[in-house]
C-alpha cells in the first residue's frame, strides 16, 4: 500500500488480537514482535484499539464515490508465493489501491468434511487486490492492470474467494470439488427447470473447473 503522504511502496505487517486483558493481548503478540524483520520504517506494538477505530480506518481506506475493482486467488501451497505475487504488489496502479496477503494456514489444513460448507475453497495462501481510483479517465488502465496481474497469478490459483470476486470479468472455481458437485445435484433435484437464477443467470457448472481465462497457456 502507499501510507498517507508516502510516494513508495511499503508493506504493512498488521496483526488484531482480541483479548480480555491488555498483559494477555502482548503476551499474544509478543512471539511476532520478537520474530519480525529488523528494521521497520514504523513500529506499533500492543497499541490498544476499539472496533469504532477500526471501522474509521476502513472508511478512510474506502471512500465514497471513488470507483472500486477487486479480484483474488487462493494460491496454491506448493507455488512459489513472492514470485507470484511481485507483480500485484509491486506495481500499484493508484496511491488508494492496495494488496493483500492472508495466511491461512493452519486453518486451510482442517478437514472441513462435505457436510461443514459449500464455500469451502481454500489454500494456505490467500491474495487479493483492491483498485481504487477517483477519475473516470484511469478506468482503462485500472482495469488493465487487475486483468494483467491476475494473468500472472492464476496459473498458480486453485480458485477464489466469491466475496471479492468479480465474475463478470472473469469465471474461477469457488467450491472444493465435493462440495460443488453436492451444490450443483442439490440444484438439479430440486430446481431441474433452473428458476432460481443462478450467477447471474449463467452456467454455475462454470464455477466448478478453475478456468484459466487470461492465461495464454
Amino acid at each position: 500500500m502507499y501510507p498517507p503522504t508516502e510516494d513508495a511502496i511499503h508493506i504493512l505487517a498488521n496483526f488484531l488480537t482480541f483479548k480480555h486483558t491488555p498483559k494477555e493481548g502482548k503476551e499474544a503478540l509478543q512471539p511476532i514482535h520478537d520474530t519480525r524483520p529488523q528494521g521497520p520504517v514504523m513500529e506499533v506494538f500492543c497499541k490498544p484499539t476499539t472496533l469504532g477505530e477500526q471501522y474509521d480506518m476502513q472508511t478512510k481506506a474506502n471512500p465514497r464515490h471513488f470507483r472500486y475493482l477487486s479480484e483474488n486467488a487462493y494460491i496454491a501451497n506448493a507455488a512459489p508465493v513472492p514470485a507470484v505475487l511481485r507483480k500485484a504488489f509491486t506495481t500499484l496502479p493508484t496511491k488508494r489501491s492496495s494488496a493483500l496477503y492472508f495466511s491461512m494456514n493452519p486453518t486451510s489444513r482442517r478437514n472441513l468434511g462435505v457436510d461443514q460448507m459449500a464455500l469451502s475453497m481454500q489454500s494456505d495462501h490467500y491474495f487479493a487486490v483492491y483498485t481504487v481510483w477517483e477519475d473516470e479517465a484511469e478506468d482503462e488502465k485500472c482495469h488493465q492492470w487487475v486483468k494483467d496481474v491476475m494473468k500472472s497469478v492464476e496459473g498458480e490459483s486453485l480458485g477464489s474467494y466469491l466475496g471479492d470476486a468479480d465474475f463478470r470479468m472473469r469465471r474461477a472455481k469457488f467450491w472444493e470439488e465435493v462440495e460443488g458437485r453436492k451444490v450443483m445435484s442439490i440444484r438439479e433435484k430440486w430446481d431441474p427447470e433452473g428458476r432460481i437464477c443462478g450467477f447471474l443467470g449463467g452456467n454455475e457448472r462454470d464455477h466448478l473447473g478453475n478456468v484459466l481465462e487470461w492465461s495464454e497457456t
